[in-house]
């Protein structure tokens, strides 16, 4: 088998890293499918195309996108692990592995930048930031699709219709079956569309592990290290992050909060991790750490 999300984590199990799931194995054979599919895919390039000037559907000569994958799950399942299994393994440039929330932000960043650059309060920044997300890349690797913010609800719908027209594939993670993203939402029946379009765009796929893998290597895991110079409790705490890291990529994060931005020195499938100077020691009051615990579960 060539190289694959299927095959990384036999290697896995092989090697004593993973133990053998059933319900992760058959994600894994999903996310190996989509790849395959992925090989001979690539979507119209080009502007100026009679689809785009007139605003009419895509022709019978464009390749036809295959269905992304909504995997979908609760906490410590293997969700993100899997899908950068997935990620490190396609042999795509134009891709992006963003956390949701992340992907908001720049999308929120994009208008208001757009609207500074036009004299009319009117123009809709929705198609060309659409147009410019699918330019840098038309595989998008969501972890963690979660939706509380109205002002998100409401761009959401057209946003991700704009990107699914330029031919754009998506795959991503939530805690949350699709039907109750935005739950009790404001204007939440301004929501529904949206959720007809995911699963009508992705095949949605619930990772049902009856195990809890990064609350079972939490359970193991030592709460209180004593010595505590460097040179004793670093290496130990750095194997526990790795552990509960599952795997998956690690790197820098930020959190923006009312127009501050909290640096997080590193974090990945959902695990933040800090030191004590950092967490406690920085002006820091309630909302944040109320935003962090949103956030990061562990």
């Amino acid at each position: 088998m060539t190289d694959g999300p299927l095959s990384r984590y036999r290697a896995k199990i092989t090697a004593g890293e993973l133990s053998h799931d059933p319900m992760q194995e058959l994600c894994a054979e999903k996310l190996q499918s989509l790849k395959h599919a992925l090989d001979h895919y690539e979507p119209a390039t080009g502007t100026g195309g009679w689809r785009e000037r007139f605003g009419l559907t895509r022709r019978r000569d464009e390749p036809t996108p295959p269905l992304g994958l909504y995997i979908y799950g609760e906490v410590g399942r293997g969700k993100s692990m899997l899908m950068d299994l997935f990620y490190e393994t396609i042999d795509i440039k134009k891709k992006r592995r963003v956390h949701f929330h992340d992907f908001m932000q720049d999308v929120h960043e994009r208008m208001h930048r757009y609207r500074q650059t036009k004299k009319k309060d009117d123009a809709d920044p929705i198609p060309p930031i659409a147009k410019d997300l699918a330019k840098d890349a038309w595989l998008l690797c969501f972890d963690e699709m979660q939706v509380t913010d109205i002002t998100d609800a409401m761009i959401l719908g057209r946003l991700f219709e704009q990107l699914f027209d330029h031919g754009v594939v998506i795959v991503t993670t939530s805690n949350r079956v699709p039907d109750d993203l935005y739950k009790d939402g404001l204007q939440r029946q301004n929501f529904l569309p949206f959720i007809d379009m995911i699963k009508q765009k992705l095949d949605v796929l619930e990772l049902a592990s009856p195990t809890d893998y990064r609350m079972r290597n939490l359970t193991a895991a030592e709460v209180f290290l004593y010595p505590t110079t460097p040179e004793e409790a670093s290496p130990r705490i750095t194997e526990m992050f790795a552990t509960l890291t599952e795997g998956a990529r690690v790197a820098p994060d930020s959190l923006s909060i009312k127009g501050r931005k909290i640096e997080i020195a590193a974090a990945g499938a959902g695990v933040a991790k800090f030191s004590f100077e950092e967490l406690c020691t920085r002006p820091l009051g309630p909302g944040d750490y109320i935003a962090l615990a949103t956030h990061f579960h562990t």
